[in-house]
C-alpha cells in the first residue's frame, strides 16, 4: 500500500474529533449533492478562534477521512484566518488533500462536502451572534463550495 492511501485510511480507521458538542456555538448538516451521505459538524468557538469541532457523517471511507482530516486542520485556529479570502475553499481543499495525501478520483466531491459542513457551521454561529458581515462572508464561501459541485457536475 502507498503512503497516500495509508494516510486516508488512518483517518477512516480511526477518524479524530468524533461526537456531538452539547450546546454548540455553531451546528451544521449538510448532504452530499453527489452521493447523498451526510455529515453534521459542531463547532465551539472561543475568542475568535475554533476551540472544539466534532463531526458525524453516514458516508464512505473518503468522507469520514475527509471530515477527519478537516477537524484536525481547523482545531485551535482562528476563524478570521480560516474565511478572510474568497479562496477560503481552495485552501481548505489543499490542506485536506495535503493531510490525507491522493485521494481517489472517483471521491472528488467527499472533501468539499466537509468543508460545505464547516462553512455552514459558521454560518449558523454568525446568524446566533447576528453578525451580519460575517452572515455574508459565509454566504458566499458556501456559494463557491455549491458552484464548485455545480461546475464539476456539469463536466461530468
Amino acid at each position: 500500500m502507498n503512503k497516500s492511501k495509508d494516510k486516508l485510511l488512518e483517518h477512516f480507521l480511526r477518524p479524530r474529533n468524533v461526537g456531538i458538542i452539547d450546546n454548540a456555538d455553531g451546528y451544521s448538516s449538510v448532504e452530499n449533492p453527489i452521493n447523498g451521505y451526510r455529515t453534521d459538524i459542531y463547532i465551539k468557538i472561543h475568542d475568535g478562534k475554533i476551540e472544539d469541532i466534532k463531526f458525524k457523517t453516514i458516508g464512505c471511507t473518503a468522507t469520514i477521512a475527509s471530515d477527519s482530516a478537516l477537524t484536525v486542520i481547523l482545531k485551535g485556529k482562528k476563524i478570521e484566518d480560516l474565511i478572510s479570502k474568497n479562496d477560503s475553499f481552495y485552501i481548505l481543499l489543499k490542506l485536506i488533500n495535503e493531510e490525507l495525501g491522493e485521494i481517489p478520483e472517483k471521491n472528488w466531491h467527499c472533501p468539499p462536502t466537509a468543508i460545505l459542513a464547516f462553512f455552514t457551521a459558521l454560518r449558523d454561529y454568525y446568524d446566533k451572534i447576528a453578525d451580519q458581515d460575517k452572515i455574508n462572508t459565509t454566504i458566499n464561501l458556501i456559494q463557491i463550495v455549491n458552484k464548485y459541485f455545480d461546475d464539476t457536475l456539469d463536466k461530468l
